[in-house]
């Protein structure tokens, strides 16, 4: 591989960004990438895919390099300088790359190898969380599961085509994609590359969704002509998910408390043809209390640590302190007690978070039906651990929950 001084120049502009302006590394490549229209795919995949790498093993490689943070431009430089020559790629004779002390830095690598946080490039505190969480030898294997790239996963849109069919209409436009056995609606592409351009996009057949975050939505149980209420849509991808498979029949009052996210979703449900979607901003604690004992089912795709999706998010890596998760913890205890009030007797609802720690998960379920008026209301159905490590696909956990009548 032979380096381009322009692509080399802008991968370093973006770790700046991402490192010393604390920027989130989605939003930079998506900014370097326009900055020169000649760039091509083979170019514009370069920046993206060598920024991800950096980030996500920048404790190693800073580590090898012996650079402290905050990182000059001489600093990231050497980050690059670890990362090429750890592929193999050979250095040009610019003077950003003097001296590369090659030998050194392949025998560092292998020494630090030995030490899991180093070798999975994570803070200290995160290895201890994890370790404590889910024991030695299951925090091992899947925080090594983490640090893998994520594939890119489909699901189509059954309101709009099969899934047969969409994979013979992105064949056609030279974009082969694979079934997953076990997930009904869900195409993993061969290679990567951007499906948004696509004919099939832009007509509203598929969204780009991880398999286990398509678990979610059928784990809820919903049928043709039920009033569901999902309480932290976002840009909702699980709850155009619910509207397929609720056959555009019923409602689905999809809720946020940003209401930019919910402009969001309103573009993409309009492209997906999904009709059954009330978008309602939380601007005030009326908007939840309106819809106290209404909803059939209802889904709390909960604020998390999003430990499950560090593959897609390195930089979260960075981005976490152990503070937040100890107060989003509180948080979730209490949108669990409060949204279960919006299921009727009978009715049902589901906690999910894309995190694997206990403490986000079973624990809060646990402490729900418990130690809240309201959790007594409820029983378990079931509930799932998805483990990136088991199903090389992002690491989830949801509980199915009923009221009792």
């Amino acid at each position: 591989m032979r380096l381009h001084r322009n692509l080399v120049f802008a991968t370093i502009d973006a770790l700046n960004e991402i490192f010393n302006n604390n920027k989130y590394a989605d939003k930079v490549i998506e900014q370097t990438l326009k900055r020169d229209k000649r760039w091509g795919a083979r170019d514009r995949s370069f920046i993206a895919e060598t920024v991800y790498d950096i980030v996500r093993w920048k404790r190693l490689y800073a580590e090898i390099a012996e650079v402290k943070e905050p990182f000059d431009r001489e600093n990231l430089f050497r980050l690059f300088t670890v990362w090429a020559t750890l592929r193999g790629i050979a250095l040009p004779d610019w003077p950003q790359f003097a001296g590369t002390p090659t030998r050194r830095i392949k025998g560092k690598f292998d020494s630090l190898s030995k030490i899991r946080k180093y070798r999975e490039s994570i803070p200290d505190w995160m290895d201890e969380l994890g370790v404590k969480e889910l024991g030695e030898k299951v925090w091992d294997k899947e925080i090594a599961a983490l640090n893998q790239q994520a594939p890119v996963i489909l699901r189509a849109n059954t309101l709009k085509t099969s899934k047969d069919n969409l994979r013979s209409v992105l064949k056609n436009e030279e974009i082969i994609s694979e079934p997953i056995k076990g997930y009904k609606d869900a195409l993993k592409l061969e290679e990567r590359g951007n499906v948004f351009r696509t004919q099939a996009f832009k007509d509203g057949f598929f969204e780009v969704q991880d398999a286990s975050s398509q678990v979610v939505a059928e784990f809820l149980e919903v049928e043709p002509g039920m009033r569901v209420v999902d309480t932290c849509a976002g840009a909702g991808g699980k709850t155009l998910h619910l509207a397929a498979l609720m056959e555009n029949k019923g409602q689905i009052i999809a809720t946020d408390i940003y209401g930019n996210k919910l402009k969001e979703l309103k573009r993409r449900a309009k492209r997906a043809g999904a009709h059954n979607i009330d978008p309602r901003a939380i601007d005030s604690t009326k908007v939840i209390k309106k819809l106290y004992g209404t909803g059939d089912r209802v889904l709390i795709d909960s604020p998390c640590s999003g430990l499950g999706v560090l593959s897609r998010n390195p930089d979260a890596k960075w981005k976490l302190q152990p503070e937040f998760i100890d107060n989003l913890i509180k948080t979730q205890a209490e949108i669990i007690e409060t949204y279960s009030r919006i299921v009727k007797p009978g009715g049902k609802m589901v906690y999910a978070t894309c995190s694997v720690l206990p403490s986000e998960n079973e624990k809060q379920v646990e402490n729900f039906l418990k130690n809240t008026e309201e959790g007594k209301k409820f029983r378990l159905l079931r509930d799932q651990t998805l483990l990136s490590s088991e199903t090389g696909f992002d690491g989830f956990y949801m509980a199915l929950l009923e009221k009792k009548v």
